[in-house]
């Protein structure tokens, strides 16, 4: 047996202790790991079916979206669905007042009438190897941090050269467990995907913000999209040739629908979760780094929400940027709530307490876990303003995340002369052309406005570059910087497209200068400097060491506790997890049911509210009861549904697999109290949500008329079939 199938397989004797919806598992050790379990939930197909190299199994038909979503083929020509909000940008790009996809939706009626996106990829896994022993070869226990990953380093770049590849395939070799296992993922990866169908955001995007991260949830969150090929069926550059992709394999999309108690599976590549920190750690989230990047988020969305509702084209312009920052923004609270309400860090302490009593008196991992809070309360203030630059100066101020750009085609020129300069002018041209359509310089100057003086305020002086400090400004202590930033954008040379692009179409060595003279540049990479030498060095040097703990600290778990079962944090790698359609009690006197209906979206309906009005399509329908054969049992047309599946960031699109291996729904959030599940897994309250697949086909058949797609499909009714055969 393989050593790190060892390893696991030691750590999972109490299998029956877990609950069966925790868990993010490498779907080529289901068999060794979980069918078992899983078929004693009710699934019915094996776990060949679902990972297989020698044939076409379900992982064939799991798709990564762009490398930041999960999304499925649902049809034997390529046909992908993922979520509306994972292909957001792709029909705002494909947007304007005219012709408003996001407001009125979009079908192709034919492939030639499907949109194609520059940039898009769609990837496969083809198989996955465990590499742990070629990894850690030479790692030792005395190594430190810095000579650890330089080993590990060299040891990857040696695995990746044994693998030899086509043009269109990749090798990505991943940490797991905190870096004490390593899995390469052999990928290929198709770079022409077209949008072919879209709600309209009255029903992708209903409830919008009010509703995100919350049960009871009534949102049709799915888009379509098209993977082309060449003749070869083999990933191509976008062309008109190019023909739809032939899968190994798709899902059948389920019509009965689901039951509280059923089986479910999601299957995809959850981003990132910390399942195994210190209660230090925990401690750190919710007193300083959360309330931190909450109230710079929550900030700079009520700047936005102000201008867009006052304007469509702003609202246009500004919708992808609005929902990526309040995505996470509502995320953290829900989060640091649910931390709480389950006394996430009184039960790491009790943990902790357990784990030092278990410990032999001369265990080498006897002081790790106060090593680590001293770790912990040493990197605290680094970390606090680590968090304030990239949130107020990378993410959400636009001008100075652009300067950051130019930066680093200043750096080429600098670097590597007019060749240098020249080899990367076009990707700054390309990412000009996407900024500035997204860019309003007004609003960005009230964001900047506000959050620097929250940057001055909040953070300790050190922290604070002086040229940004209100004495060196000749400003009074309660003095707003309002008219400071006001001077930057009237001078900056960069505030509109045309301006921008006047100076990149200049000789490399004119436009290196007149970047450099630029004072919202001089402002940027003056910060920038400040940062990487007072915070981002610091922050980093501890950072190292505290991984080095962690991972020790992991390895000393696994050690320790022989009868608990450990699963690998998520690491945007493929996954599978399962569970249940579950209700749950979210606080005293407060039971929600595991199903949504229609009549769940007519009772929200507010007219001419951005977030809960309806076009008059939905109102119709409704009214006519005029569901076709997509209504349940009931006669009600379901629209969500929730599950006890362990899930998180990346995981949108994923699909909601039946015990058939049909599709039943598809992945699109958590509930708020849930939130904390990346920490802390509570099997009370941590929940996911899916749109139901059925109203994915009442959507696109009855509401926008787009029947030959619900064609293209193959709709099957597995329990009728099960009955039947009794």
């Amino acid at each position: 047996m393989p050593r790190f199938l060892s390893i696991v397989f030691i750590f999972i004797i109490a299998y029956n202790t877990a609950f069966a919806g925790e868990g993010m598992w490498l779907p080529q050790l289901l068999k060794l790991l979980n069918e078992k379990e899983m078929k004693s939930m009710g699934m019915k197909i094996s776990a060949d079916d679902i990972y297989n190299v020698n044939k076409g199994s379900l992982k064939d038909a799991i798709v990564h979206f762009g490398g930041f979503c999960t999304s499925e083929l649902i049809s034997s020509n390529g046909l992908l669905l993922t979520n509306h909000h994972c292909g957001y940008g792709q029909i705002q790009s494909h947007s304007t007042v005219e012709n408003n996809l996001i407001k009125n939706g979009f079908w192709a009626k034919t492939h030639q009438d499907e949109l194609p996106n520059a940039g898009l990829t769609a990837t496969f896994i083809d198989y996955i190897d465990d590499v742990t022993s070629k990894a850690l070869l030479g790692v030792t226990p005395t190594l430190t941090a810095a000579e650890r990953q330089s080993i590990i380093d060299k040891n990857l770049t040696a695995i990746r050269e044994t693998y030899k590849l086509e043009s269109y395939q990749n090798v990505m070799i991943r940490p797991f467990f905190d870096g004490n296992q390593y899995f390469a993922f052999v990928t290929t990866v198709y770079k022409d995907v077209r949008l072919v169908g879209a709600p309209p955001e009255s029903i992708g995007k209903y409830g919008s913000d009010t509703d995100n991260w919350v049960w009871p949830r009534h949102t049709g969150d799915f888009a379509l999209f098209r993977i082309y090929a060449g003749k070869d069926n083999k990933p191509a550059e976008y062309s008109k040739d190019n023909v739809p992709f032939k899968p190994k394999h798709f899902l059948p999309v389920s019509m009965d629908g689901v039951s509280e108690g059923d089986f479910t599976m999601v299957f995809g590549f959850p981003g990132g979760t910390n399942q195994y920190l210190p209660a230090s750690a925990v401690t750190q989230v919710l007193e300083t780094l959360n309330p931190a990047k909450i109230s710079i988020r929550e900030t700079s969305l009520g700047i936005m929400d102000k201008y867009m509702r006052q304007d469509e084209a702003t609202k246009i312009k500004y919708a992808a940027k609005y929902a990526t920052i309040a995505n996470y923004w509502k995320k953290w609270i829900g989060e640091s709530m649910g931390l709480q309400q389950t006394n996430a860090v009184d039960k790491k302490l009790k943990y902790e307490a357990d784990f030092q009593k278990r410990l032999a008196p001369d265990s080498p991992y006897k002081n790790l876990l106060s090593d680590l809070g001293k770790l912990y309360k040493d990197i605290d203030p680094y970390a606090l303003a680590n968090d304030y630059y990239s949130e107020i100066v990378l993410r959400n101020v636009d001008i100075t995340s652009y300067m950051g750009v130019l930066r680093r085609l200043v750096n080429a020129y600098e670097k590597n002369g007019e060749k240098g300069y020249n080899d990367m002018l076009q990707r700054v041209k390309d990412n000009t052309a996407g900024f500035y359509k997204d860019f309003d310089s007004q609003i960005d100057q009230e964001k900047m406005t506000v959050l620097l003086t929250m940057y001055v305020e909040k953070l300790d002086k050190k922290f604070v570059p002086d040229f940004l400090q209100r004495e060196n400004l000749g400003m009074n202590t309660a003095e707003s910087y309002d008219q400071m930033v006001k001077d930057q954008f009237q001078l900056c040379s960069f505030t509109s497209e045309k301006e921008a692009l006047a100076i990149l179409n200049l000789s490399p060595d004119k436009a290196v200068s007149a970047i450099k003279s630029d004072p919202m540049y001089a402002l940027a990479a003056g910060w920038a400097d400040f940062y990487s030498k007072e915070i981002s060095t610091p922050y980093n040097n501890i950072k190292r060491e505290l991984d080095l703990k962690l991972a020790l600290y992991t390895k000393a778990q696994m050690e320790v506790f022989k009868e608990k079962r450990f699963y690998p944090d998520a690491n945007s790698t493929m996954r599978v997890t399962y569970g249940k359609v579950n209700g749950y009690q979210p606080k005293d006197a407060v039971t929600y049911n595991p199903v949504t209906y229609l009549d769940g979206v007519i009772e929200k309906y507010i007219p001419e509210d951005y977030e809960f009005d309806l076009q008059p399509r939905m109102l119709e329908l409704y009214k006519a009861k005029d569901y076709g054969p997509y209504a349940d049992k009931t006669g009600k047309l379901p629209v969500c549904f929730i599950g006890s599946n362990h899930t998180t960031g990346g995981n949108s699109g994923s699909p909601a697999i039946d015990a058939h291996g049909n599709l039943i729904g598809l992945n699109f959030d958590r509930v708020w109290e849930g939130t904390m599940s990346d920490i802390n897994y509570d099997a009370n309250i941590c929940r996911n949500i899916m749109v139901d697949a059925r109203y994915i086909l009442w959507v696109i058949d009855k509401y926008a008329g787009a029947g030959h797609l619900v064609k293209e499909m193959k709709l099957v009714n597995p329990k009728k079939v099960k009955k039947s055969k009794k």
